[in-house]
């Protein structure tokens, strides 16, 4: 292939380049840098030179374009919907409950101020009465709903703590369901550094944005609710943990987060609108910083009797969902549960009560398939026979 080919080809590529960013809402801080990247790509490509700096900047743009800017979900602030919703889900845990309730009437109130496109109570003495002609320049209601939609500026930064199993994941997706958001999950577990978090500069070796940015590109939306699971569980080198603490910090404090810096897209992106949960097993590997940001939610260690309700009301149907059976044909007698909650001991979580009911489900799927029984009711007497590994424990 000759060079006026490759030139040609060079041309067209970068005319791609133009298109799509011409057709990306973006900032206009953004899209001028951006443009100036494809002017130079075009001034090389001119003086016939193949520039090597075309895929580092074809990569750069094909980035930066998939970034949702001004995207957002509208956050469902019906208060009924939201308990009904987490209360179908969870049982108990009311103090998390009544702190996403306590969210969500804020932000009714503040829609409502908007509606009436009227100045905040709270900046009027009492009793005192405002002239309409010296009262300041109101917002456009439209523009202040447009601006309050999915807006975080109240949310609290929760962080669950607790053992593992006790449904602080579950509870995170269920705060997002309740608010109609976007949920995606950042592992923190032994994260490899801060250039996770922050991305690498174009400069770098397998140069590309970090895991904030990534997020908001694979939910699509600008005010998705982020997870960053186990924020105790990273490395325990001190300067790797002390970089990736300043990092979430950064990320965490609304005084910061609206001009957040990727080290790759190298442009301040808006978090501001996003809501964050946290999770840990314990608060001792977290900065006093970043703790300081944080509204700490312990989950406690679930009691016999509330194992025996969740297990009934939301572990028994999701087994039965995920095995394929019906309720006549799996199904508890009251008197057993102690022995499915218990099988090999305490356990403070349900992951092992879900495991066993699992394994329950199994062996039952396997008789019916197998026609020798049509359904089971599980009881004291034939217990035994669906966990065979486990006998020796009730002997």
């Amino acid at each position: 292939m000759d060079s006026n080919t490759n030139t040609q080809l060079l041309v067209d590529e970068v005319e791609i380049l133009e298109r799509k960013l011409a057709a990306a809402k973006l900032p206009e801080g953004l899209k001028l840098k951006a443009l100036g990247m494809i002017l130079r790509l075009k001034k090389m490509s001119a003086q016939g030179e193949y520039s090597r700096e075309f895929e580092p900047v074809a990569e750069y743009i094909n980035w930066i374009t998939q970034i949702p800017f001004g995207s957002n979900t509208n956050d469902n602030i019906d208060l009924k919907n939201a308990q009904k919703l987490l209360d179908e889900n969870h049982h108990g845990l009311q103090t998390v409950k009544s702190r996403l309730l306590e969210f969500l009437a804020v932000l009714n109130l503040q829609r409502q101020e908007a509606l009436r496109g009227i100045q905040p109570a709270s900046q009027v003495a009492e009793g005192e009465s405002v002239d309409p002609a010296q009262a300041p320049q109101q917002q456009d209601p439209s523009q202040e709903m447009k601006r309050l939609q999915g807006s975080s500026s109240h949310a609290p930064i929760l962080c669950f703590v607790g053992i593992q199993g006790i449904g602080k994941t579950t509870m995170a997706k269920s705060i997002a369901s309740a608010l109609g958001r976007e949920f995606v999950r950042i592992a923190l577990g032994a994260l490899g550094g801060v250039t996770e978090i922050r991305g690498r500069s174009r400069g770098e070796l397998d140069a590309e944005p970090g895991q904030i940015i990534k997020a908001l590109i694979r939910t699509k939306t600008m005010n998705p609710l982020i997870l960053l699971d186990e924020i105790d569980k990273v490395s325990s080198d001190t300067g790797l943990r002390s970089d990736v603490m300043a990092a979430l910090l950064e990320i965490l404090d609304p005084e910061q987060n609206s001009t957040f810096m990727d080290k790759y897209i190298d442009y301040p992106i808006d978090l501001s609108q996003c809501i964050f949960v946290t999770t840990a097993n314990n608060l001792g590997g977290i900065s006093a910083a970043l703790l300081d940001r944080l509204e700490v939610i312990r989950f406690t260690t679930y009691t016999d009797n509330d194992k025996a309700v969740i297990a009934k009301n939301y572990l028994l149907p999701k087994v039965r969902q995920a095995t394929g059976l019906s309720e006549a044909q799996l199904a508890f007698a009251d008197d057993v549960w102690p022995l499915v909650i218990r099988p090999l001991g305490f356990d403070a979580g349900v992951r092992q009560l879900e495991r066993t009911l699992t394994e329950l489900a199994r062996k039952v799927a396997l008789q019916i398939v197998q026609g020798t029984i049509k359904g089971v009711v599980i009881s004291k007497e034939n217990f035994r026979q669906y966990i065979p590994e486990q006998i020796g424990i009730y002997s």
